[in-house]
């Protein structure tokens, strides 16, 4: 080997070598596909700067955006029996799920709850990973509902729940149509003791979700854009052979027609849900009340 081979050569090599670049400092908005660097998306609360789509967050992300100061405390749900059914399809059930579980940091199903203040009140969150199993609602995720309840019953605070799942799990069958009835009866609880409970609709609400307790809270809002309903589009305009209308399903289409409350971006969420939770917890009067005196039959003549 001559010395151009052994010094030359190495040399203008690295000249010209690209630099290891981390393949994470850029993410792709999937609404307009423009490439966004990932602190601005950060900084931004994951809501792309290009076309205002809102990116789904990790109940941590979530979690970090409502409570104060980001300071919040997570619950151990309930455990539940591992594929009762011993379900398979071209996998086992207890495959998929061992995988979802590495996956999202040995997280153990779809629904994280945590307490803590959200505008120096006490608040209980329920937030759905639609990264685990499309955030699929199966017995630990109505556990999960059912705890998260009885939680803000004991504490006497709010309940807010935000759902971003494909609807119930059919790994687990009717067990999985039966958390919609757990759902609605824990929700029941938490009105039978006078306390709020908040919905917050992301991208996507769905299935079995929308027709059980994402669609019974006392207020309804939903994120700009997020696809909410119980079937999807194509199914139904194969069934009633009709074209439906653009932006059919979107939380836009839905605040117009009456099934939402309101669209709130995400910058203004935190505080929208202060200013309704202090509406709905501060019971007393706003004046004071004065005391009316009874007229006389005199001054009534």
């Amino acid at each position: 080997m001559s010395w151009l081979d052994r010094f030359a050569r190495p040399k203008v090599r690295g000249l010209f070598r690209k630099p290891d670049i981390p393949e994470d400092l850029w993410e792709k908005c999937t609404n307009c596909e423009q490439m966004i660097f990932h602190r601005e998306l950060s900084a931004n609360m994951r809501v792309c700067p290009h076309c205002g789509f809102h990116m789904r967050l990790t109940p941590a992300q979530r979690f970090a955006y409502l409570f104060d100061e980001s300071e919040y405390q997570t619950i151990e749900l309930p455990e539940v029996p591992v594929d009762p059914l011993r379900f398979r399809d071209r996998k086992k059930y207890t495959d998929r799920l061992r995988d979802a579980r590495v996956d999202r940091s040995n997280a153990d199903d779809a629904l994280v709850v945590a307490h803590g203040r959200i505008g120096d009140r006490d608040a209980v969150v329920a937030a759905f990973d639609f990264s685990f199993l499309g955030g699929s609602m199966g017995m630990a995720v109505g556990d999960g509902l059912v705890s998260a309840a009885r939680l803000a019953v004991l504490q006497k605070a709010p309940l807010i729940v935000v759902p971003a799942s494909g609807g119930a799990r059919m790994q687990e069958g009717a067990l999985s149509l039966m958390q919609m009835a757990r759902t609605t009866i824990a929700v029941d609880e938490l009105k039978e003791a006078g306390l709020p409970y908040i919905v917050i609709l992301t991208n996507p609400t769905t299935g079995g979700v929308t027709a059980s307790f994402a669609m019974l809270g006392d207020i309804a809002i939903a994120e700009p854009g997020a696809l909410i309903g119980f079937a999807g589009q194509r199914v139904i305009e194969e069934t009633i052979r009709q074209k439906l209308p653009d932006g059919f399903q979107r939380s836009e289409y839905l605040l117009d027609h009456g099934m939402v409350d309101m669209v709130v971006p995400r910058a203004e969420l935190r505080e929208t849900l202060i200013r309704i939770i202090s509406l709905l917890m501060d019971r007393a009067p706003g004046a004071e009340i004065v005391p009316l005196t009874p007229r006389s039959p005199a001054q009534t003549d």
